[in-house]
């Protein structure tokens, strides 16, 4: 039974170039009250928590990517898995981000594809095929120059 586990760890590090998940969800409203389109463009997600300390420490440099990168068809979505948080606290934690955020009920996804732990990082390509994922152990951290590796290839490709 352990090899079947790890083998399903090792999907959720780096999801083969022929993975069969697309798209992250098939519709999602944000704090904002506005929808959440992927469209053709690449996309990362973020599962995060507002109790998460993980997940609060890589926001910024998940923003920073966001900003550098967004005019080249970057799309970013950072779902919070709060359970009894305000919208009023979410916005104040998220308010300096320039990507956009939703709470997970405002998200309709198969309820397999949410996380059991925090932060979890998908990226998606342009047709919406998972390209990778973090395992959300909380101490594997997503790094800047992972991100520059794995999506900018991503958005240079039509």
């Amino acid at each position: 039974m352990w090899f079947w586990f790890a083998g399903v760890s090792a999907l959720m590090l780096a999801a083969p170039a022929g993975a069969a998940t697309v798209a992250p969800f098939s519709s999602a409203r944000t704090l904002a009250g506005q929808p959440f389109e992927p469209g053709r463009q690449v996309t990362i997600v973020n599962f995060w928590a507002t109790w998460c300390a993980p997940c609060r420490a890589e926001m910024p440099m998940l923003d920073t990517f966001y900003r550098k990168h967004r005019a080249q068809g970057l799309g970013m979505l950072a779902i919070s898995v709060d359970q009894g948080v305000s919208t009023g606290r979410l916005r104040e934690v998220t308010g300096q981000f320039a990507f956009p955020v939703a709470r997970l009920d405002a998200v309709k996804m198969p309820r397999r594809d949410i996380p059991v732990a925090l932060p979890v990082t998908r990226i998606y390509d342009r047709s919406g095929r998972l390209v990778f994922a973090t395992k959300g152990d909380g101490r594997t951290p997503l790094d800047a120059a992972t991100l520059e590796r794995l999506v900018t290839p991503l958005l240079a490709a039509p």
